[in-house]
């Protein structure tokens, strides 16, 4: 039998529900598609969020070959023969799915074919594509962030459900949706599968309607845990929940959780790499040897493999979760990012530019520089910000003793110019 969310799934951008930043009327993507032309990208965003359909509308709506792979299931071989097949198509798209999956061979076999625009790629990711994609792909695609659903996105899935199961001849009143959203967390196909579960186990022997509260819902639910997440989209509260722990300090949530994705077959290199994300953007430099052991973990996880590297990995989650956590070089990256997309590529100032050449010279690269371990302290006051940005404060250490050290080094150098 087909399921809710697959009949229920979208055949146009007016049918589409939620993403309106990317396609309500006049917005960048819509405009794109609308014109016919548009780019290979990249779609960021949590599961259930409609990335796989949003990618068959701009197939359908462009009358393009559309072509899927899954980066789970698919090698260079598969896309290989992609490829070779889009070559007598006009216009082919290739989808890939859960393409940060791909490792760098599978992603460098779609390069060629991205450049000579023998394919328009669209990739969809829940994991952040500057992580996860390579650069040179990256730089090839443009990517657009997707959002969860809201309340009002999801009360039109509910509202879309309700009708299906009308023009059915199955009444079903959906008395409160609390619990509906909380279950599906702002993913669509949560809703309707949980929607489905609640329909499929009521008892319809008589003509009344199928009554849908918060009771009933979470009793449903729990009692087909298995059934409701059966596209695997626990996959990623699991992670999420692992994260959190560790953030949080709690080193006994951490390893429940760990442990429920190694009971689960997760990939074992997907818990380290994430570990090795975790070490610098909720750690940093309040503890530099968190990096160092994550690292660590990561490579005896490539050389062990299961079962052995369960160990490993609990030895590591236990760590990070213990260790004092800072988010101060994230947020000093973040600010600086943020700072230069208001601004944009500002000159680097000639004394801090490389002269390789007397033309160079001749034009006032590198005078004035100050090489720093000609100073005392190994230590030279001098401008390394553009013109306009002097003074700008991006990197504030965080409050943890050996950000404080730091904090008080930067003061002793700097003085009042940073406001440390």
């Amino acid at each position: 039998m087909t399921p809710l969310a697959e009949i229920l799934r979208p055949q146009s951008l007016d049918e589409y529900i939620g993403q309106q930043h990317l396609v309500g009327q006049g917005a960048v993507l819509r405009t794109l598609i609308e014109g016919g032309q548009i780019p290979s990208m990249i779609f960021w965003g949590p599961p259930g969020i409609g990335k796989t359909t949003l990618a068959m509308i701009i197939s359908n709506t462009l009358h393009r070959p559309f072509h899927t792979l899954s980066a789970i299931s698919s090698g260079v071989k598969e896309v290989r023969e992609v490829i070779n097949k889009a070559q007598e198509e006009d216009g082919a798209i290739l989808f890939i799915d859960e393409i940060h999956r791909f490792n760098k061979a599978q992603q460098d076999s779609l390069l060629g074919a991205v450049e000579r625009g023998t394919i328009t790629l669209i990739g969809a990711t829940t994991e952040n594509p500057s992580f996860e994609v390579i650069s040179a792909l990256l730089s090839r695609c443009q990517v657009f962030v997707l959002k969860e659903f809201g309340e009002g996105d999801m009360r039109q899935l509910i509202a879309s459900a309700v009708k299906h199961y009308a023009s059915q001849g199955v009444a079903v009143e959906v008395k409160e949706d609390e619990a509906l959203m909380r279950i599906s967390g702002g993913d669509a196909r949560k809703l309707l599968n949980a929607i489905e579960l609640v329909v499929n186990r009521s008892n319809r022997n008589d003509n009344t309607p199928i009554v849908i509260d918060n009771k009933t819902a979470t009793s449903v639910v729990q009692q087909n845990l298995a059934y409701y997440d059966k596209g695997g989209e626990m996959h990623y509260d699991v992670i999420s929940a692992f994260i959190k722990s560790m953030r949080g300090s709690d080193p006994n949530g951490a390893v429940y959780w760990l442990a429920r994705m190694i009971e689960g077959g997760e990939d074992p290199l997907f818990i380290a790499r994430r570990m090795l994300i975790f070490a610098s953007e909720d750690i940093g430099n309040a503890n530099p040897n968190a990096l160092l052991l994550a690292n660590a973990t990561f490579d005896a996880v490539s050389k062990i493999g299961y079962p052995e590297c369960r160990i490993n990995l609990s030895q590591c989650a236990c760590y990070l979760a213990c260790s004092v956590k800072s988010n101060a070089t994230y947020m000093a990256l973040e600010n600086a990012t943020s700072m230069i997309r208001r601004t944009g590529d500002l000159p680097v100032p000639l004394h801090i530019r490389n002269a390789p050449t007397k033309l160079m010279k001749e034009l006032g690269y590198h005078d004035g520089y100050k090489y720093a371990h000609d100073f005392e302290g190994n230590f030279a006051e001098q401008e390394y910000l553009p013109q306009g940005l002097e003074g700008t404060r991006f990197y504030e250490p965080g409050n943890t003793p050996r950000e404080n050290d730091t904090r008080n080094l930067l003061r002793q150098r700097w003085g009042a110019k940073y406001g440390y």
